[in-house]
């Protein structure tokens, strides 16, 4: 990719992104498709950058069950295996035939201990084995306080239900043209007071060296009430913009990224929530505009969210 020469010098560049000016390090893209920072790192000890907490809150639904399975069969599976070593005869109740069916009964009593069952079936005999099931309680006990934690944090935490088009366009926008990009609500939240703010970062040369340039864009509408439908943001092309006389070429070979950030507030909540998201210049469609996105029932008593059309475009001539 080449780095421009020029940008447009009525452009407001923005100094205060917090992303860095040096555009020999920069790493693709500053932000992930998802909006997180495209960050990894290093130079210090790798589970001392992990906050687990946070960790076990964003990880997908299906990783944080399948660890805690791991989790609940791994430790059962050690304890079954300290009760073997010392003897299954420490166990009342236990006929085991063979060693797997030694293992195997031991498993099923760590189960009921781990979990505070105790169907009492299978109890400890002597110190060691008494010793070993109290301390096998208390780990379960703060293992399911812990996973409760987990699972209240999962459910409670509040969230941006938003959804981004795959691509952001140039469009034609009243007597001239504009970068479009649109979002929406995609499950039945009450969306209000909502914030956009897009800043648009560039690789340019400057005096000889090669640096990013960020400049914030003027929105058509940077706050709305309601966010209920779709909201189409609309950057419009201004002689003071920095894309103004962008042709397709340049957005095909300048290393560009647009930082989109939304603020809203969720009813349900009673907070506001964030969500970001990006786009490079590869993912901008020069020439072309969104399709409509919702429509009257057949009862014409409701407004239909077609979310499935929110990347919909087709091409225009500009």
């Amino acid at each position: 990719m080449d780095f421009r020469k020029t940008f447009n010098a009525q452009a407001k560049t923005e100094a205060n992104t917090g992303l860095g000016t040096n555009a020999s390090s920069y790493g693709g893209r500053f932000f992930t498709k998802s909006g997180k920072a495209n960050i990894r790192l290093t130079g210090f000890p790798f589970l001392d950058t992990i906050s687990w907490y946070h960790t076990m809150l964003t990880l997908p639904r299906w990783k944080f069950l399948l660890i805690i399975l791991l989790f609940y069969f791994l430790v059962n599976a050690f304890f079954a295996t300290l009760y073997v070593l010392i003897g299954v005869d420490h166990l009342n109740g236990v006929t085991a035939t063979s060693p797997w069916d030694a293992f195997g009964q031991a498993f099923f009593f760590s189960v009921q201990t781990f979990t505070t069952v105790g169907y009492g079936h299978v109890s400890p005999r002597g110190f060691l084995a008494s010793f070993i099931a109290a301390v096998e309680a208390l780990s379960g006990l703060l293992s399911f306080a812990i996973a409760t934690g987990l699972f209240y944090g999962r459910f409670s935490q509040p969230k941006a239900h938003l959804l981004f088009s795959n691509h952001a366009l140039i469009a034609p926008y009243k007597d001239g043209t504009a970068l479009m990009l649109r979002l929406c609500p995609f499950k039945n939240v009450n969306l209000s007071d909502a914030e956009a703010r897009v800043t648009l970062g560039m690789h340019v040369e400057e005096n000889g060296q090669k640096v990013n340039k960020f400049f914030t864009l003027d929105l058509e509408l940077d706050k709305i009430n309601a966010l209920n439908l779709n909201w189409t943001l609309v950057h419009p092309i201004t002689p003071q913009s920095p894309l103004y006389q962008f042709t397709e070429r340049d957005f095909q070979d300048t290393v560009g990224e647009l930082i989109v950030f939304i603020k809203v507030f969720d009813d349900m909540f009673s907070t506001s929530v964030v969500k970001r998201a990006s786009y490079t210049f590869v993912e901008v469609v020069y020439g072309a505009r969104f399709l409509p996105m919702f429509s009257r029932d057949g009862y014409q008593r409701k407004t239909l969210l077609h979310i499935d059309k929110l990347h919909a475009f087709e091409k225009v001539t500009l």
